[in-house]
């Protein structure tokens, strides 16, 4: 007696939709992907057993580099637009509209109002190479750090109605006069809390 034939079905399965999702997510993840920014002042901060998450939004952090270097940044390219233009009304520094647009893009920078045109003159790929000397920095209230600090906060507050969380992230073989300006700066403007930035530090063995 002849065997029944069962018929094959097809196994192909429809994978359009499948695609469709994994691109979709693809997109997603490289449009909110952030790039890591080199930090010009090489700070090697020191460690400590205290874990504390600073926000990753809306922070004005110093860091204060190797010989004493001091760089600023703050979050918020509206800010960092506003605040320059307000530097550059004090300095009586004109910026053109292309050395704004560069400085709002930058997210890190220690260079004195005297050498900042010329630092913005560079071309994008060429800003790293640049030797900044720091942002000059004294126990007056009126250092350009201070002056700085004191315009992002207005435009911060001028922008979105709130005010910046300050860091200070020192490298750890800076003596602490050099952090101690800084904290007299930010007291002057009223301002006695504020986080440190270090590395946490590994767990005793037992």
């Amino acid at each position: 007696m002849p065997r029944v034939k069962v018929a094959r079905k097809s196994t192909a399965i429809d994978m359009t939709a499948m695609c469709d999702v994994a691109f979709l997510l693809l997109t997603f993840f490289i449009l909110t992907a952030k790039p890591k920014v080199e930090d010009p002042s090489k700070a090697e901060v020191p460690a400590s057993s205290k874990e504390v998450t600073i926000p990753e939004d809306n922070v004005l952090m110093i860091s204060i580099g190797q010989q004493n270097k001091i760089f600023l940044s703050f979050s918020g390219n509206d800010v960092r637009t506003e605040t320059l233009k307000a530097m550059g009304e004090k300095y009586n520094v004109p910026f053109t509209p292309a050395e704004i647009n560069k400085f709002a893009n930058t997210e890190i920078f220690g260079v004195p109002m005297n050498q900042m045109k010329q630092f913005l003159s560079l071309p994008s790929g060429e800003l790293k190479s640049f030797d900044q000397k720091g942002i000059p920095a004294d126990t007056t209230n009126n250092s350009e750090l201070s002056n700085w600090i004191l315009n992002a906060r207005k435009a911060d507050r001028g922008l979105h109605g709130k005010d910046y969380n300050i860091a200070i992230k020192g490298d750890r073989n800076e003596k602490y006069p050099a952090v101690s300006t800084v904290i007299n700066i930010l007291g002057q403007q009223k301002l006695f809390k504020f986080d440190l930035i270090t590395t946490l530090r590994a767990a005793p063995k037992k």
